[in-house]
């Protein structure tokens, strides 16, 4: 059911009392006036604090800068005369007694009346002794239909529309902005351009969704240009990513595919699991959007919990896209809920049924370090596809990461190092150990005036004392964990495959 024909069952339904939270106030109340209209044409009173309430002959500024004066007005007129009442920002005056108390009162009386009270604001913020009474209805961003529409409607004047192929791209780059931003892109991008619009102009788009997205300050939008060749290993894992590249296409859909979930990288730090993030959204051509969980939470009480919601509406509105969540198992650290008055269950709780629940195209790439802090509920089927466990790289992936490595450094002399060498005097190294043995080579090189060797990456990596060994208690039972059949492996070839084979034979 849409907002139109969720917001004209209300009214029949008389509902006196409807909260929208949306920042588009212009869009809203010409939706709002095409149901007034549907309904016998009944009146519409828009109010805010400065002007009080327009486009009212008799009463032209009553509730001036009085939002009680605003609520009485409605007891001024006929029982019988139909009307809806737009309140504008009146979420700010709802911890106010005598507001909250009046709006209480007017919800008996307005049950037997054609009248309906309407609260716009820009976020929900509803006191609980209103929230018996007061309805909430989402108004969703605009739609790829109306994004098209809005662009055509731009372009009419020029004379130059753009082509179906372009017109999809633009739709496609713009989900996720207001018709008001859009609008502002656009005539920008016309008037630059001289009447028209070209392809590089969609860049202008993104920009303007970055914009939006760091307004909101939950979630970054994140350039993602690693490609899946910068990982070095982890076969397995790059298999089940190559299959689902076009599972986001019309054609899967006409197939009958479901839109891919999510997938859950548990293992070891440094082993290329926020790489992957990245290469997924590059490899399927799609935003990466990184969301700090640390951010969700907020001082006041309800305010985490709408921070989430706000989270996944945004992330649904952008879609088809990946949302990364990194160190997810450090996100819900305080899971008893006696440090912080149980607001973490509450956030974790919000975010999980929206897990299981999402229907829209959001691909959730989350990581984990520490499994034992992840909660049952994060690991069942149904919040993602599939848990993979990212362990320490192979010979065979550790040769593959310093190819990847060097390839990017020294793209031209890569045959000058004995990689095969590399890879065997560096057990137990994680790829992001890799890297800064490398650096450390490089940094010998430089203060020596010559290009590094293979000697001076041995040298470095000597004095280098990997994870696995400083923290040996802790891989290990990561690695019986996934040994235990917990997860699949992301490696084809690696020494806990080979562990978990003798097992089975």
């Amino acid at each position: 059911m849409n907002f139109s024909e969720e917001f004209d069952l209300l009214l029949r339904a008389c509902y006196p009392l409807i909260y929208i939270p949306t920042a588009e106030e212009e869009r809203v109340e010409a939706a709002i006036a095409q149901s007034a209209k549907k309904l016998g044409n009944r009146a519409v009173y828009v109010w805010d604090f400065v002007e009080g309430y327009q486009d009212n002959p008799n009463n032209s500024n009553v509730g001036r800068r009085n939002p009680l004066q605003a609520l009485e007005f409605l007891e001024k007129l006929p029982e019988k005369a139909p009307g809806i009442f737009i309140l504008r920002d009146f979420h700010r005056f709802l911890e106010d007694i005598s507001i909250a108390r009046k709006l209480r009162n007017l919800s008996r009386r307005l049950k037997a009346q054609p009248k309906n009270i309407i609260i716009l604001a820009p976020e929900i913020s509803i006191p609980p002794d209103l929230a018996e009474v007061l309805t909430v209805v989402d108004f969703a961003l605009p739609t790829a239909t109306e994004i098209k529409t809005e662009i055509q409607r731009l372009l009419c004047a020029t004379g130059k529309p753009l082509s179906d192929q372009l017109l999809d791209e633009f739709a496609r780059s713009a989900q996720g902005l207001t018709l008001e931003r859009l609008r502002r892109v656009l005539t920008k991008g016309i008037a630059a351009r001289g009447g028209q619009l070209e392809p590089e102009d969609v860049e202008l788009v993104l920009e303007e969704k970055r914009q939006s997205i760091r307004q909101t300050q939950i979630l970054d939008f994140y350039p993602a240009t690693e490609q899946i060749t910068d990982i070095g290993g982890l076969d397995n894992l790059k298999d089940w990513l190559l299959r689902r590249g076009g599972a986001f296409s019309d054609r899967a859909r006409a197939y009958g595919l479901p839109h891919p979930r999510g997938l859950l990288l548990v293992g070891i730090q440094g082993t290329g699991k926020s790489l992957t993030a990245k290469a997924i959204a590059h490899h399927w051509h799609l935003p990466l959007l990184r969301l700090d969980v640390g951010r969700l939470f907020a001082g006041l009480v309800g305010e985490s919990e709408s921070r989430t919601r706000q989270m996944t509406n945004l992330a649904e509105a952008l879609a088809p896209c990946v949302l990364w969540i990194d160190e997810i198992d450090k996100a819900f650290a305080g899971m008893n809920g006696k440090s912080d008055s149980g607001t973490t269950s509450r956030v974790f709780g919000t975010f999980i049924n929206w897990l299981a629940e999402k229907k829209s195209p959001v691909f959730v790439v989350a990581t984990a370090n520490n499994i034992q802090a992840l909660p049952p509920e994060m690991l069942r089927k149904g919040r993602f596809d599939e848990i993979f466990f990212v362990g320490l790289p192979s010979q065979e992936e550790r040769q593959a990461i310093f190819t990847v490595h060097l390839s990017r450094l020294r793209p031209h002399s890569v045959k000058d190092y004995d990689l095969d060498r590399l890879a065997y005097e560096t057990p137990d190294f994680s790829g992001a150990e890799i890297e800064q043995t490398l650096i450390e080579a490089m940094h010998i090189g430089f203060s020596q005036n010559r290009d590094f060797t293979t000697d001076d990456i041995l040298e470095a990596a000597s004095q280098i004392i990997p994870l696995a060994r400083a923290a040996q208690e802790q891989i290990q039972f990561l690695q019986d964990w996934a040994a235990a059949g917990k997860a699949r492996l992301a490696s084809r070839h690696n020494r806990l495959g080979d562990r978990i084979q003798r097992q089975l034979q």
